[in-house]
Formats: C-alpha cells, sequence, structure tokens
C-alpha cells in the first residue's frame, strides 16, 4: 500500500476501510466552494498562511452567518492546490534566481551596507566589497552618518586599487552586485561605475538574499568579529575595522574555498596559474 500511495502521492490513512465500511476520502464536495475565497485572499495577501486564510474565511462567513471552517480543512485545500507557503528553516525563504558565486576572481563583485551599535548608543555604518569567487574583502568604508553616493564610489576605486594596483580603470569588465539603496542606484554612482568598466546590477525588489554571498558575510563578520570584541563608542569600532577586516582576509576558512582563507585560497590559484602544463 505504502509504494502505490507514495508513486500516487496521496495519504495512505485514506486508503483503508473503516469500521463501518466506508473509505476516509481526502476531500468533500463542498471544497470547491472554498476554494475560489482561497486563492482570491492568498492574491491579496500573498504573505499569508493556512491559518490566517482561515480568519480571513471566517470572518466572511461569519457576516453571512455561516458556520464557521476548520483551518486544518483550509490547509487540506490550499495544499492540494499548492498554495501553502514555503516552510520556515531558519533560513531566508526567498530564493534567489541564478548563481552569484563565479568560477575565477575578478568576475563578479557584491557590495553590502550593515551597521554596528556600540555601547554608548553611538552607530558605526560600514559598506564593503568583496570578490564573489575567493571572498576576499577588497576594500571598506565607515562612518557614523549616512553612507552616500560619494563614499561608494570611493569604495569602487580603492577596491580597484587594491586588487589592479590602480584606479583609473578595470582591465576587464566585472559585475557590480548590490541592493537598491539610494548611494548604489544614484546617477552619479551608475555613470562612475560604468565609466571604470563595471557593469552595475542589483538585486530584485523585497529579495536581498539575492544578494546573499553579501548578507552572510555580515552574519559571519558580526558573529566572529562585532561580538567578540568590546565596542565601547565608534571610535573605538572605527581603529579596530581594519584589523578585523585583516583577519577576515588572511585566516577566515570557508567551507566554499574548501577551507582556505580568502588570501590562502588566492595564493593557490595564482600558483595553479603559473604552474607550466
Amino acid at each position: 500500500m505504502k509504494a502505490i500511495t507514495d508513486t500516487l502521492d496521496i495519504s495512505r490513512s485514506n486508503q483503508y476501510e473503516s469500521k463501518t465500511g466506508r473509505k476516509r476520502y481526502g476531500t468533500r464536495k463542498d471544497d470547491e466552494i472554498y476554494l475560489p475565497l482561497v486563492k482570491e485572499i492568498t492574491d491579496n495577501r500573498p504573505t499569508f498562511g493556512y491559518r490566517r486564510v482561515t480568519a480571513v474565511i471566517n470572518r466572511i462567513l461569519v457576516e453571512k452567518k455561516h458556520h464557521r471552517i476548520n483551518h486544518k480543512r483550509i490547509y487540506r485545500i490550499m495544499r492540494a492546490n499548492h498554495l501553502l507557503l514555503q516552510k520556515h528553516t531558519g533560513r531566508p525563504v526567498r530564493a534567489h534566481t541564478g548563481d552569484i558565486i563565479t568560477l575565477a576572481s575578478n568576475m563578479r563583485w557584491c557590495s553590502d551596507m550593515f551597521e554596528i551599535l556600540c555601547w554608548n548608543g553611538q552607530k558605526v555604518r560600514i559598506a564593503f566589497a568583496m570578490d564573489c569567487c575567493d571572498r576576499e574583502i577588497m576594500g571598506h568604508i565607515a562612518t557614523t552618518g549616512g553612507i552616500t553616493g560619494d563614499m561608494v564610489r570611493d569604495l569602487m576605486a580603492s577596491s580597484m586599487e587594491y586588487r589592479f594596483g590602480k584606479a583609473d580603470g578595470l582591465p576587464n569588465p566585472i559585475e557590480w552586485l548590490s541592493d537598491n539603496g539610494s548611494a548604489y542606484t544614484a546617477n552619479e554612482t551608475i555613470s562612475f561605475a560604468r565609466l571604470m568598466g563595471f557593469k552595475p546590477c542589483t538585486t530584485p525588489y523585497y529579495s536581498p538574499e539575492s544578494n546573499g554571498m553579501a548578507e552572510s558575510f555580515v552574519k559571519t563578520f558580526k558573529r566572529d568579529y562585532v561580538y567578540m570584541h568590546d565596542l565601547p563608542d565608534a571610535i573605538s569600532v572605527m581603529e579596530q575595522l581594519p584589523f578585523w577586516f585583516e583577519d577576515y582576509n588572511e585566516n577566515h576558512p570557508h567551507k566554499g574555498l574548501k577551507m582556505l582563507s580568502p588570501r590562502e585560497f588566492r595564493r593557490k590559484e595564482a600558483k595553479l596559474e603559473r604552474c607550466p602544463v
């Protein structure tokens, strides 16, 4: 029985006969009455799960002086019609489209911003640039105010100088992946990026997970560096930042780099490039 029900993707318990000789079926005749209402609610409120959908439906039914419906029944209807939300696993639920990781360095760089709250209430806002292959942080900027387009353009220039020894243009086109923050999408920033040889690209709205590598770095950096050190005030934090980034680049192992640090990975790749075939 199990092999048959697994193949047909149906419930095994509903295929057994009850003591009265009747079979228990997973659907009811009037389920089709509720399906259009369920779809209308999920279309207007796509973040609602079956319990919230049930609450809205019952609100409507009470106004019409009908009997309330059980949330288990709504769950069954939504499951049968693929209307349920993705299950929460502790990870972002919006899956990005396409791969962020590149097969070689200097093909795509990503950038993002985050802030550190100091013990005295001050905030340090940071933006960084990272290679999507070797994960090296090539540059960062920090301020106690807001990050502007001028600062992002300075970040682009300093990252170019760090990686290529000059800031007057890239030797080959490189994608610049960021979110839709105003500092990244400003006309001056886009024009400067294209002038330098970057190909600016931004994540879809309401989907920061599409820049997942930068998001992952922020979590790692806060967990392994920020929360492990004293944060008395903004000056102290900004003085420690260069050491934190240096230690990350030189010593922090990555599973995606076969447990090498970013610079270890780059040195290994450089040796392979120099090695004769």
